[in-house]
C-alpha cells in the first residue's frame, strides 16, 4: 500500500460556531513509493445530545484498520487523545509498512473513534469505511466524504455494514457543493481571487441553512487523499490483462512491453463513430446481411446472455438492426451493441424496441440486470413480465426483488408491478414482504427496500373487501403482519431450548413445557396466521404434544401446526443458519422442474418450500422421509426399504412397478441439477427417500462447485443406489442414464433463463455467490453450451460413468459414516 499522512480534525458543517451537524476531517498526504503513514492532528469536538453523545469528552481513542479482500492486514494503528477540553489537539505520527503494491482493488481503510473518557472501559463514538479505489479502479484523490456509523464500529468486510460513502440518491446540495470544492483544489477549476471569495461565503451560509435544517444528521467523515500528477489505476491480471514481459536483449533485437497494448485505438473508435452515424439511418433499413453476415449474426444471436459483444460484432448487429427486428432473440444483443452514451443513438434505440417483435419473458430479465441503465429499457422490461401469469411470476420473484438494487429510483416502475400483482394475490403479498424484509438488512440498499416495504404495506391497506367474501387490505396486511411476530416467539422458544440442560430428551420436554406453559398463547391463536412457507394456509395453533427438535447443535424445532380446514401442517424453523442459500436452490429445483414438465418430463422431484425470515433464520417444510444412511443401517439396501411400503412379488426387484420408476426418475432428475448447480457436500445423511420412492436432496451449503470434502465426484450417485436400479448391466440403470440426458437436454435448451437468473442473484449477500466472482460462469460452464445436443448426451454419460466409479468419494463416505457413529 502507499505512502500517506492522515490528519485529523474535527469542524462543524457550518463553521467553527456551529454544533448542529458533526465532522471529522482526515487528511491524506503521501507519496506512493512510501509506506502509509497517518498524522493526527485534532480531535472531534463532542457531538450534540441527539446523537447518543451528551455528556463531555475528555479523552478520545482513534483507530484505524487496514482491510483487503475484506481482510484485516496487519495491525490496527491506534492513537489517543487526553486533553481538558477544546480543542483537543495532539501531533503523533503513525506508520504502516504496506505499500501500494500490496492493495487490491478492494482495499479499504476502517476508522472508528472511540470514547474512554468515563475510566469504565470504552464506548463507540462511530466507525466508518473507504475504498481507496473507485468503481474504475482509480485511487482515489482530494476529500472524500463519508457518513459516520454512530455508535457502530467500522466493518472492513466485503460488502462493508458501515460504507462511509453517502449514497448519490442521499446526496444533497452539501454534498454538491463539497465536489465542487474538491475538484477546485485539485486544480479542476479556475481560481480567481475576487470570485472564488464570494463563492466561499455562499457556500457557508449554505451550509449553516442545511445544518439548521438537518439537526439529528449524521455526524461525517472527511478524508482527504493524496493526489498525483497522473491518475493511478489498478490492473491485476486476468483476461484483458497483457503482463510486462521481461526486457530481453538478443544481438540486435529488444522486447519491451507496450502499456497501450489491449486498449482503444481513438483513430479507430472515431471510424467506428462515423460509421454508425445516424445519418445512414434511411440507408440501413434497406440493407440486408449477405450469407456470411447471416451467420456471423445468427451466431452472436445464440451466443449466452454471459458473453461480451465484440466492438466488430456490435458494429454488425448495428448495421442490420432493421433487418434484425422481426427476431426477437435479437432485441438483447441489439440493446448491448448501444452506445448509450451518445443521446442521438441512445434515442433511436428507445423508438426501435417499441417496434421490435416482443421478447419473451426469459429476455426481459435480462434487461433487468445491471448491464442496463435506461429507464426506457428497463419499462419495456417491466411490461414484457406483465404477461406472465401469477404461477410463472413466483418463479422469478425473488429475482426481481434483488433487480430492485439495479433501478435508477426507490418508486421505480418494477417496484409498482411487484407491489400491483401482490395486491391481487396473496402469496405473491407474502412472498414479496418476507424477501423485502430480509434484504433490509443491507445497509447499502435499506431505503430502496424501506421503500418497497411502505409501498406495498400503504397499497394494501387501501384495499377495500369484495362481494366474494375477500378480505379487506386492512386484515390481509395484518395477517401477513402476525406472521413475523410468530417468528420473533420461536426466537425466544429456541433460545430457552438451548439453554436447558441434559439431552434431546429433555429439551424435547422443555419445548412442550413451554408451549402448554408460558407460551400457551401459541396452541390456540385468537385468529388464523397465514403460514410463512404456504400463504393460503391458515395456522390456527401448536401441536405441543407433536413437536420435538433436531439432534444438531442449532437445535432447530419441529413443529407440527393446526390448520383452518382440519388438517396438519409440519415445519422445521432454524435460527442461527443462513437459509437463502437453501432457499434459492430449491427456487430453482422448482423453477426447473417447471421447466421438465412443460417438455412433458415428469421426475417426481420433491421441491419443499423453504423461506428465509431473516439473515440467520427461517422455516422449511418437513417432508416425511428417511435419509439413505438410516435406510441402508436398518434395511441394509434401498431395495428391501421400498419392498417394505411397495411389495410386490410380480414386480421388478420385488417392488411395484411404479415405486421404481418414480425412484429412478428422482434419481435422474436430482443428479442433473445437482449437477448444473455444482451442489456439493453429499454424503447419505443429506439423501432423503420418501415412502412413495421419491428422492430428494437437502441442506444446500455449499453450490457452485465448492466442497469440503477432497475430490468430489460430479454428481451425487453412490453404489446403493446404482445397486437399488439392478447393477450398471440393467436396463433400469440404461433408463436411468436415458432420463438424465434428455433432462439435462431440455435445461441446456433453457439455460439462458437460469442463467439470467443467477445474473440477477450475483449482487445479493448470499454465501457462495457474494464470494465467487464469476458465480454465473460456473453455472455457464456446466450447460457445455458448445455442445450439440448429442454430443451433450455423450458427455453427460461420461459424467455418470466418472461418479459410479469413483473410488475416493466412497472412503469419504465411509469416515463420515465413522463420524456420525462417534458423535
Amino acid at each position: 500500500m502507499a505512502a500517506a499522512a492522515v490528519g485529523i480534525s474535527r469542524t462543524s458543517a457550518a463553521g467553527a460556531g456551529s454544533t448542529n451537524s458533526s465532522e471529522f476531517r482526515f487528511f491524506l498526504s503521501c507519496d506512493i513509493s512510501l509506506p502509509l503513514t497517518f498524522r493526527v492532528l485534532q480531535a472531534p469536538i463532542p457531538p450534540p445530545a441527539q446523537d447518543g453523545l451528551d455528556k463531555k469528552v475528555s479523552e478520545l481513542f482513534v483507530e484505524c484498520k487496514l482491510y483487503i479482500d475484506g481482510i484485516q492486514f496487519g495491525l490496527p494503528v491506534n492513537t489517543r487523545l487526553e486533553s481538558s477540553g477544546p480543542p483537543y489537539c495532539w501531533n503523533e505520527l503513525i506508520t504502516l509498512c504496506t505499500k501500494y503494491r500490496d492493495l487490491t482493488s478492494l482495499a479499504q481503510l476502517a476508522f472508528t473513534v472511540w470514547d474512554v473518557s468515563s475510566g469504565e472501559g470504552k464506548s463507540v463514538v462511530g466507525g466508518a469505511t473507504i475504498f481507496l479505489f473507485n468503481s474504475k479502479k482509480q485511487l482515489k484523490t482530494g476529500k472524500q466524504k463519508l457518513q459516520l456509523w454512530p455508535q457502530k464500529e467500522a466493518d472492513g468486510r466485503v460488502p462493508t455494514t458501515t460504507p462511509g460513502k453517502v449514497p448519490k440518491n442521499e446526496r444533497g446540495e452539501i454534498e454538491r457543493l463539497e465536489r465542487l470544492v474538491n475538484k477546485y483544489e485539485r486544480g479542476q477549476i479556475q481560481h480567481v481571487d475576487w470570485l472564488d471569495r464570494l463563492a466561499f461565503s455562499a457556500i457557508d451560509k449554505v451550509k449553516e441553512k442545511e445544518c439548521e435544517r438537518l439537526e439529528n444528521s449524521f455526524p461525517s467523515l472527511v478524508v482527504e487523499f493524496c493526489s498525483f500528477e497522473h491518475r493511478v489505476v489498478f490492473q491485476e491480471s486476468g483476461a484483458n490483462f497483457y503482463a510486462p514481459t521481461p526486457v530481453s536483449l538478443s544481438n540486435e533485437l529488444v522486447t519491451v512491453w507496450d502499456p497501450e497494448l489491449g486498449r482503444t485505438n481513438p483513430s479507430e473508435h472515431k471510424q467506428l463513430k462515423l460509421a454508425r452515424s445516424l445519418t445512414r439511418g434511411i440507408i440501413d433499413k434497406d440493407l440486408k446481411p449477405s450469407s456470411n453476415e447471416r451467420k456471423s449474426l445468427q451466431r452472436i444471436i445464440k451466443c449466452p446472455p454471459t458473453r461480451t459483444i465484440l466492438p466488430d460484432e456490435k458494429q454488425l448487429v448495428w448495421k442490420f438492426r432493421f433487418s434484425l427486428m422481426s427476431e426477437k432473440k435479437a432485441l438483447t444483443k441489439f440493446l448491448r451493441s448501444v452506445d448509450w452514451s451518445d443521446i442521438q443513438e441512445a434515442k433511436q434505440a428507445v423508438e426501435l424496441i417499441g417496434k421490435w417483435e416482443t421478447i419473451d419473458v426469459a429476455d426481459a430479465l435480462e434487461l433487468l440486470s445491471s448491464d442496463f441503465k435506461s429507464e426506457e429499457v428497463r419499462a419495456y422490461a417491466v411490461s414484457v413480465l406483465e404477461r406472465a401469469d401469477d404461477e410463472e411470476l413466483q418463479c422469478y420473484l425473488l429475482q426481481l426483488v434483488q433487480a430492485l438494487r439495479f433501478e435508477r429510483s426507490d418508486k421505480s416502475r418494477l417496484a409498482h408491478f411487484l407491489v400491483n400483482r401482490a395486491l391481487s394475490n396473496i402469496e405473491i403479498a407474502s412472498f414479496l414482504r418476507w424477501y423485502v424484509v430480509v434484504e433490509l438488512h443491507d445497509h447499502a440498499y435499506a431505503k430502496r427496500y424501506y421503500s418497497t416495504y411502505d409501498m406495498l404495506e400503504d397499497e394494501m391497506m387501501k384495499m377495500v373487501a369484495r362481494e366474494d367474501g375477500d378480505e379487506d387490505g386492512f386484515r390481509l396486511w395484518q395477517s401477513l403482519s402476525r406472521q413475523t411476530e410468530l417468528t420473533a416467539q420461536l426466537c425466544s422458544i429456541m433460545k430457552d431450548v438451548r439453554n436447558t440442560r441434559g439431552n434431546a430428551e429433555k429439551k424435547i420436554e422443555k419445548l412442550r413445557q413451554l408451549l402448554s406453559g408460558v407460551h400457551s398463547e401459541l396452541t390456540h391463536f385468537d385468529e388464523p396466521i397465514r403460514s410463512p412457507l404456504a400463504p393460503t394456509l391458515l395456522l390456527t395453533g401448536v401441536v405441543p404434544q407433536e413437536s420435538s427438535i433436531f439432534k444438531s447443535s442449532l437445535i432447530p424445532l419441529r413443529l407440527t401446526f393446526k390448520t383452518a380446514n382440519g388438517g396438519t401442517s409440519k415445519m422445521i424453523f432454524k435460527k442461527g443458519d443462513d437459509l437463502r442459500q437453501d432457499q434459492l436452490v430449491i427456487q430453482m429445483v422448482s423453477l426447473m422442474d417447471r421447466l421438465l414438465k412443460l417438455e412433458n418430463m415428469d421426475l417426481h422431484l420433491t421441491p419443499y418450500q423453504v423461506l428465509a425470515t431473516g439473515q440467520d433464520e427461517g422455516m422449511v417444510e418437513f417432508i416425511p422421509s428417511s435419509p439413505l444412511a438410516q435406510i441402508i443401517s436398518e434395511h441394509r439396501s434401498i431395495t428391501s426399504y421400498l419392498q417394505k411400503f411397495h411389495p410386490d412379488e410380480d414386480g421388478p426387484f420385488g417392488i411395484t412397478a411404479q415405486c421404481l420408476e418414480t425412484f429412478i426418475k428422482s434419481c435422474a432428475g436430482y443428479s442433473v441439477i445437482t449437477y448444473i448447480m455444482g451442489v456439493g457436500d453429499r454424503h447419505l445423511d443429506n439423501l432423503l427417500i420418501r415412502d412413495d420412492g421419491c428422492l430428494f436432496h437437502v441442506d444446500f451449503g455449499f453450490i457452485l462447485g465448492r466442497d469440503p470434502k477432497p475430490f468430489p465426484p460430479p454428481m451425487k450417485l453412490c453404489k446403493e443406489m446404482v445397486e437399488a436400479m439392478g447393477g450398471t448391466e440393467s436396463q433400469y440403470y440404461t433408463r436411468f442414464k436415458s432420463y438424465c440426458c434428455e433432462a439435462y437436454n431440455i435445461l441446456r435448451n433453457n439455460s439462458s433463463l437460469i442463467l439470467n437468473l443467477f445474473t440477477l442473484m450475483e449482487r445479493s449477500s448470499i454465501p457462495d455467490i457474494s464470494t465467487e466472482e464469476n458465480a454465473t460462469l460456473k453455472v455457464q460452464e456446466k450447460f457445455r453450451l458448445d455442445l450439440d445436443d448429442e454430443e451433450a448426451i455423450h458427455f453427460f454419460q461420461g459424467l455418470i460413468n466418472d461418479s459410479v466409479s469413483a473410488l475416493f468419494p466412497q472412503m469419504v463416505e465411509t469416515i463420515h459414516r465413522w463420524a456420525q457413529y462417534w458423535r
